[in-house]
């Protein structure tokens, strides 16, 4: 029994920390946007939402010191306090989410909960200085003073927080409380009320809505979501000496003009909860201009289903090596019909293969369909980091994105998130100039960094470019030859792609100083490293003067790919069937060298010439009279890999081979055929980035 309930709390947790993060997402968008327009109280509203849902699911697994400073929040986000501090509240709220993150972190770990002193010192400065101030005249700031009756004019929103506590089945009651006109303190008698409404049940409105507005009101309204009946209530709310009278109503339903459109609401977004069931997490992207979303899809829980994404990887493997036994039958069959070839047998084995490769297709697709996720998910996070980073280096910044919608392998958006946020960080730190360097130059004062993604065969490029100062690549040279990574006849050797390049290298900067974002010298071959891991690639353009262009290409997906197979020195080996241009053959004498480079001349064009025995030492390259040539093309970029024969084309499943027994990073994987033999499939990327990394190769034997 026990266990249950254990597997059940982490079910809870677990929960809690996936829609956790997208409130944490959704409350750094609302608080940037509200930086952008202070006076705007449905911004502020949002912000309202994303604490109030946090606060309540954060105390419903036990997170206290979570839950107390969504509360504290709360006490500022306010009309009277917000829409008059705009530009601090946002600051505060960018604090606050800062520190809800350290603490998801803390908690998600187990480690120690840090300090929240510093963000509640801010808060409390927000709320005496509201206190001081005088109230802003608004309608909804409370009761009509002096003997008003009870309205319960909730907003919009309220009314939409009070329908989806009655669609719970939780009991909702009206609350309107009385002060005693003795009470000379105001301010403190309505604080006093609004801790006792908390300790009642969850509060889903007050009027007034903070201790400013209180101070002018007889008459306190609540609405209050608990499990206490009326009588209870009365009983607990009335305060000797504080309030004079409590009236007690229950809500059965939400009667008022606007009930068929909340209806709609909670029909659309329940709808749209339904249909986010589709991605791999299950979870709805937040978004702070649809009121409660994140509360909405809680209430249409049960249309949803989450699924592990180790489950999903499972399920791949499984179609895996249904495509291997697809291959294997093929193999079959063929063989039956050289043998049988008149047999009606034969045509009845083909055709049920056709039908069976169809459905394993589709198979296939869908499967990679549920992997898949739009990059969405990545950019919305890089708003809060180019305006945090542009802030600290006293820059005016603005960020465009473009192809969001772009489908990504969740297993690859997941680890493309560092190394993008460091080129990210070093956009804004190195390459947009300062305003006054940028209007001397005859450019705008404020900065643009544009993030964009495509697809491109089978490859996903996602873009990162700036309109800053650019990059010098003499700038460079000299610093690598300063640096001692390569002589001066080297440097001077260096096309100005291969000196771009080398700011890949570990540990160089072309930064003056270190500063906190960054000069370390790390960041970039972080970049480099992990692209590589992911078997893609990076390249790097820049004008100067114009702006630098950063390119990051990573498969679509992990899964199956089609190849050409081909034969060296006895051994069989793969590459993408995507990256092949075309084929040819040469004998040894027409392969030439040039600068200590094999080179081949292919009709107007020269290019570099691979042998697998060069890289890594995969394997020796048997003599022939005559070879063939496959010309592999990545990006821009073309090299003619020298192969001893052709094995024909095939749909392989790559499976990852442990690192003591890949042949360096120039094999991607390894797949089995229909006759149980085994290929290893090549990183046409990783062999271009290493010829492109290696300007002097060994001449041949």
């Amino acid at each position: 029994m026990s266990r249950k309930k254990d597997e059940r709390g982490d079910e809870l947790r677990n929960l809690f920390f996936e829609s956790a993060y997208e409130l944490l997402q959704s409350l750094n968008e609302s608080g940037m946007a509200l930086e952008a327009n202070p006076a705007d109280e449905e911004i502020l509203r949002s912000v309202r939402r994303a604490v109030h849902t946090l606060k309540g699911d954060s105390a419903a697994c036990g997170y206290q010191t979570l839950s107390e400073l969504a509360h504290e929040l709360e006490d500022v986000l306010s009309p009277n306090i917000g829409l008059r501090e705009g530009g601090r509240l946002a600051e505060v709220v960018l604090s606050v989410a800062d520190t809800f993150e350290l603490l998801l972190g803390a908690y998600k770990k187990g480690a120690e909960i840090p300090s929240t002193d510093t963000v509640r010192k801010q808060i409390r400065e927000l709320i005496e200085n509201g206190e001081g101030a005088e109230p802003n005249g608004s309608a909804r700031a409370g009761a009509p003073a002096g003997g008003g009756e009870a309205q319960f004019a909730w907003t919009e929103y309220e009314q939409l927080m009070v329908a989806e506590a009655l669609h719970r089945g939780e009991l909702v009651y009206n609350i309107a409380l009385r002060i005693d006109p003795q009470s000379a303190m105001r301010a403190a008698a309505f604080q006093l009320v609004r801790n006792v409404l908390h300790g009642v049940g969850t509060l889903i409105a007050l009027r007034p809505e903070d201790n400013a507005g209180a101070a002018n009101v007889d008459l306190i309204e609540a609405s209050l979501s608990c499990t206490e009946t009326a009588e209870g209530i009365v009983r607990r709310c009335k305060i000797p000496s504080i309030v004079k009278d409590v009236q007690v109503v229950r809500v059965k339903a939400i009667e008022s003009p606007e009930h068929e459109m909340i209806g709609d609401i909670l029909e659309a977004q329940a709808a749209a909860a339904a249909r986010a069931a589709e991605s791999p997490s299950g979870t709805p992207v937040a978004s702070p201009a649809v009121p409660g979303k994140n509360a909405v899809a809680n209430a249409v829980a049960e249309s949803m289903l989450r699924v592990d994404a180790a489950r999903i990887d499972s399920v791949m493997n499984l179609v895996g090596e249904l495509i291997i036994g697809k291959s294997m039958l093929h193999r079959a069959i063929a063989e039956f019909g050289q043998k049988y070839s008149r047999d009606p047998l034969h045509g009845r084995l083909s055709d049920a293969l056709s039908f069976q490769s169809r459905i394993l297709e589709e198979l296939q697709k869908s499967v990679v369909k549920i992997r898949m996720v739009p990059v969405e998910q990545l950019f919305r996070r890089f708003p809060r980091v180019v305006r945090d980073v542009a802030k600290l280096c006293k820059k005016d910044v603005a960020l465009e994105l473009s192809g969001e919608n772009t489908d990504l392998d969740k297993g690859v958006l997941d680890t493309l998130g560092e190394p993008l946020a460091h080129l990210v960080r070093n956009a804004v730190d190195h390459g947009i100039e300062p305003a006054e360097e940028r209007i001397a130059a005859g450019k705008p004062a404020r900065g643009t960094l544009f993030l964009n993604a495509y697809h491109q065969g089978t490859q996903v490029v996602v873009e990162v470019r700036d309109d800053g100062g650019g990059i010098q690549a003499e700038k460079i040279r000299a610093k690598v030859v300063a640096r001692g990574i390569l002589s001066q006849l080297e440097a001077d050797k260096l096309s100005e792609r291969e000196v771009l390049n080398m700011i890949f290298a570990p540990g160089f900067s072309t930064a003056a100083e270190v500063t906190e974002v960054s000069g370390r010298g790390v960041g970039l071959d972080i970049v480099r490293t992990v692209i590589e891991r992911l078997k893609g690639t990076v390249e790097v353009s820049s004008q100067p003067g114009k702006g630098t262009t950063f390119l990051l290409r990573m498969p679509l997906t992990l899964a199956s790919i089609q190849t050409l197979l081909f034969h060296v020195g006895g051994r069989m080996y793969a590459v993408p069937l995507s990256a092949v241009l075309e084929i040819t053959r040469v004998t040894e004498p027409e392969i030439r060298r040039v600068d200590q480079k094999e080179v081949l001349q292919l009709r107007d064009r020269v290019l570099p010439v691979v042998r697998l025995s060069r890289l890594n030492q995969i394997h020796a390259v048997a003599k022939s009279k005559r070879s063939f040539v496959i010309v592999i093309g990545v990006a821009d970029r073309k090299f003619g890999l020298l192969v001893d024969s052709l094995a024909g084309e095939e749909e392989l499943v790559i499976k990852a081979l442990p690192s003591d027994l890949a042949c360096g990073d120039l094999v991607t994987g390894a797949s089995v055929l229909g006759d149980g033999s085994v290929v290893l499939i090549l990183n046409v990327n990783a062999v271009v980035s290493r010829l492109s990394r290696t300007p002097l190769l060994e001449a041949s034997a």
